[in-house]
């Protein structure tokens, strides 16, 4: 899904964690599978600076290989074209509006319990969940410490995605993700039925109503929360609109920085919406 490249295209609002790490030098990156199982070893000292166990480390990262695949997608990241009629048009069907407004009837309860508490309207949720993952029935196949571990070697953007892969170790290491090596998403790392990024989890992972242990891979409600959590936070204004020129437009283009895939999301939203 072209959604998933938002967190690859807009490095505004990533929390670097990595501490000590200058950016990459042209020694301490690469463009291939050369060198990079030598330099994953010595980021496991990295990691352990910033409170990763090696048993952590181990668990998500042993055995990992350079994805030439993920590589690949990297260097030709998709682009979403200019004309914003046809764009729209091919991800907003009969058939995703449908399934929207059955989502919007399931998830009724949850939804105005996201609402009340962040101020973010359902119909933008579920557009979203919509055009992220067609409402969790794909999000992804890459396994995620593989396409983290590969993306922080390459000399591209090596700083921005080292900080991630600290971040998801970190989950790792708090108990979040006990199974790291099953861990599946985009090719990029994000994951769950709305492609957070592990920044992003850290931050913003919830339940609707903000008790329990989230689980955004295979709770819709928590992926749903966890959404409205990360608007909200970007500056999502209760009550006020969400298209282009209003309010809270803004607030979307931080979840994707693609002015096309950002008026995509507000007119489906509208569409849910009955507008």
């Amino acid at each position: 899904m072209q959604g998933r490249v938002r967190r690859v295209l807009a490095a505004a609002g990533v929390a670097f964690t990595v501490l000590g790490w200058a950016v990459a030098r042209a020694d301490d990156c690469g463009k291939g599978a050369a060198g990079f199982g030598e330099w994953l070893a010595v980021f496991k000292g990295v990691a352990a600076r910033d409170g990763v166990s090696a048993a952590a480390f181990d668990a998500a990262l042993g055995g990992v290989v350079y994805d030439e695949s993920v590589a690949a997608h990297d260097h030709g990241v998709v682009r979403l074209g200019s004309n914003f009629q046809s764009f729209a048009a091919s991800h907003i069907t009969a058939g995703q509006l449908a399934r929207g407004r059955a989502m919007l009837a399931k998830y009724a309860g949850p939804l105005a319990t996201i609402e009340q508490r962040f101020g973010v309207p359902g119909p933008v949720l579920v557009a979203i969940w919509g055009l992220e993952t067609s409402y969790g029935g794909d999000n992804g196949a890459y396994p995620t410490f593989a396409a983290l571990a590969t993306l922080a070697w390459d000399c591209r953007r090596s700083d921005r995605f080292r900080a991630e892969l600290i971040d998801a170790l970190t989950l790792v290491e708090r108990g979040v993700w006990p199974n790291p090596k099953q861990m599946r998403g985009a090719w990029a790392g994000e994951i769950g039925q709305t492609q957070l990024m592990p920044s992003a989890v850290l931050m913003f992972a919830t339940t609707p109503d903000g008790s329990g242990s989230p689980d955004i891979v295979h709770s819709s409600a928590d992926a749903l929360a966890s959404t409205a959590a990360f608007l909200a936070a970007h500056g999502w204004k209760r009550g006020e609109g969400w298209n282009e020129g209003e309010p809270n437009f803004p607030a979307i283009l931080e979840w994707n920085a693609a002015t096309i895939y950002a008026r995509t999301i507000a007119l489906f939203a509208d569409k849910l919406a009955g507008k």
